[in-house]
C-alpha cells in the first residue's frame, strides 16, 4: 500500500515538540509530510514548511487555509497532527474532524471537560479517529508492563505509585520571564498549571499500564513560588475503578529532578518500577524471588512489547521512537479501515479522546479538590458516570 499522507499544524522552527513528531512520523515509512501549517506567522510558516522539503502549495500560512486546501484535494492528508498552543487544540481538533480528517492532538486536547465531551461525541459520529499524544505509553516497557499486569503475573493490582516531577520552574526569579510565566496564569493556563502540564501524562500512563479509570481523587496543590496563582507542586491521592490505590506526585520546583517521569505498580504477587530517563530496563520483583531487570529487545517478551521495539538490545531508546510507536499504531488503525479489514490489537494502544476527556476532567477534580483542602471528589467527567 502507498504511503499514507501526513499533515502538521504548529511545530514549526525552534519548536520543543515539533522534532519529534517530524521523527515519529517518518521512523517507519509509513507516512509522507505532504502538508503543513508550521507558524503563527504565514510567511515564517510557508517558509519553513518548504525548507522541510513541502511543496509551496501545500506549506500553508494557517490552519484555515489548510483545510479549505486539504479539503478540495483528492489526495488530502489521512491524518493530521495539531501540535499548536493549548487554547487552540479544540477548535482546530473540531474543524478537522468534520471535514473528515484523522486528527492526532497534542495534549490538552481541550481546555474544558464540555469540549472534551464535544469531540469525543464528533469522532463517534464521524467515524474518524481523534488521539492524544500521550507519547510516554509508547514506549516498549510500558506496553509490556501493561500486558505483564493484564495476563495476571501481579495478581489483584493493590497500589500504583506514578511520578513526574522536574525542577525546571523554581527559580522564584523567572518570575518575569514569559516563557514560565504564562502557564502559572489562569488567563492563559486555565485552572491548573503542574497538574495539567505534566500531573495528566503520570495519571494517564498508570491508567493505561493498570487498565483502570480514575474515579475520584483528593488533591493537596500549592504554590511554592508564592507570586504564582496556579500550582506549581501537587500531591493527588486516587482510586481506580478497578479498586488500586492511587499516590502521584508532580511537580515543577523539585530541584535534581530533570524529567522525573517514573510508574511503580504493586500487586499481590509482585511490583514493577520504570523511569522514563531509564527506558530500556523494567524492574521486576516477584513475591518471594530476587529481583530482576527485564531488558527492552530481548527475547520472550509480550506481542506489545515486541511491536514497539525500534532498536537491538543495549542501545537506547528515546522519546521519539515513543512517538513513533504511537504513529505506528495510527497507521495500522487508518490502513485496516481503508481495507476493510481487523487491526492488529498489538497495535490498538494509542490514546483516544476519551483519554483526553478524561484527563481533562482529572485536571477540573484537582483544581477542586485542592480549593477545597483535600476534600474528595469524582474525578469522572460527566458523559462517563
Amino acid at each position: 500500500m502507498e504511503k499514507l499522507k501526513w499533515g502538521m499544524i504548529g511545530g514549526g522552527e525552534g519548536s520543543q515538540i515539533g522534532p519529534a513528531h517530524r521523527l515519529g512520523a517518518g521512523l517507519d515509512g509509513a507516512f509522507e509530510f505532504a502538508a503543513g501549517a508550521l507558524d503563527h506567522r504565514p510567511d515564517v510558516g510557508r517558509d519553513y514548511g518548504r525548507k522541510l522539503g513541502l511543496s509551496a502549495d501545500r506549506s500553508y500560512g494557517d490552519w484555515q487555509e489548510m483545510l479549505a486546501g486539504e479539503s478540495a484535494r483528492d489526495d488530502h492528508v489521512d491524518l493530521v497532527t495539531v501540535a499548536t498552543p493549548n487554547a487552540t487544540h479544540f477548535e482546530i481538533t473540531k474543524a478537522f474532524l468534520e471535514a473528515g480528517f484523522h486528527v492526532l492532538c497534542e495534549k490538552p486536547m481541550t481546555m474544558t471537560v464540555e469540549e472534551g465531551e464535544e469531540i469525543v461525541g464528533l469522532s463517534k459520529e464521524t467515524g474518524k479517529i481523534c488521539a492524544v499524544n500521550y507519547g510516554y505509553s509508547g514506549y516498549s516497557l510500558v506496553r509490556h508492563m501493561r500486558a505483564m499486569v493484564a495476563r495476571g503475573d501481579l495478581g489483584k493490582i493493590r497500589l500504583v505509585k506514578a511520578e513526574f516531577a522536574h525542577g525546571h520552574h523554581a527559580d522564584a526569579a523567572d518570575a518575569d520571564n514569559p516563557r514560565v510565566r504564562w502557564r502559572y496564569d489562569p488567563a492563559q493556563a486555565g485552572v491548573s498549571a503542574q497538574f495539567a502540564d505534566c500531573g495528566i501524562h503520570a495519571l494517564h500512563l498508570a491508567s493505561f499500564v493498570l487498565g483502570q479509570e480514575v474515579r475520584t481523587l483528593s488533591a493537596d496543590t500549592v504554590s511554592c513560588i508564592e507570586s504564582r496563582v496556579l500550582e506549581d507542586d501537587a500531591m493527588v491521592n486516587l482510586r481506580f475503578d478497578g479498586g488500586t490505590v492511587g499516590r502521584l506526585w508532580t511537580s515543577s520546583i523539585a530541584i535534581g529532578r530533570q524529567h522525573g517521569l517514573t510508574l511503580q505498580v504493586f500487586g499481590e504477587n509482585g511490583g514493577l518500577r520504570w523511569a522514563q530517563e531509564q527506558p530500556n530496563q523494567l524492574y521486576w520483583m516477584p513475591l518471594g524471588e530476587r529481583l530482576q531487570v527485564i531488558e527492552r529487545g530481548e527475547a520472550n517478551l509480550s506481542p506489545e512489547a515486541d511491536r514497539t521495539t525500534r532498536v537491538t538490545i543495549g542501545h537506547a531508546e528515546g522519546m521519539p521512537l515513543a512517538f513513533a510507536n504511537i504513529y505506528s499504531d495510527l497507521a495500522e488503525a487508518i490502513c485496516a479501515d481503508k481495507e476493510k479489514r481487523e487491526m492488529d490489537m498489538a497495535a490498538n494502544l494509542y490514546p483516544r479522546a476519551e483519554d483526553g476527556l478524561r484527563s481533562m476532567a482529572a485536571v477540573f477534580a484537582v483544581a477542586e479538590s485542592g480549593a477545597k483542602k483535600g476534600e474528595w471528589v469524582d474525578a469522572r467527567p460527566p458523559m462517563f458516570r
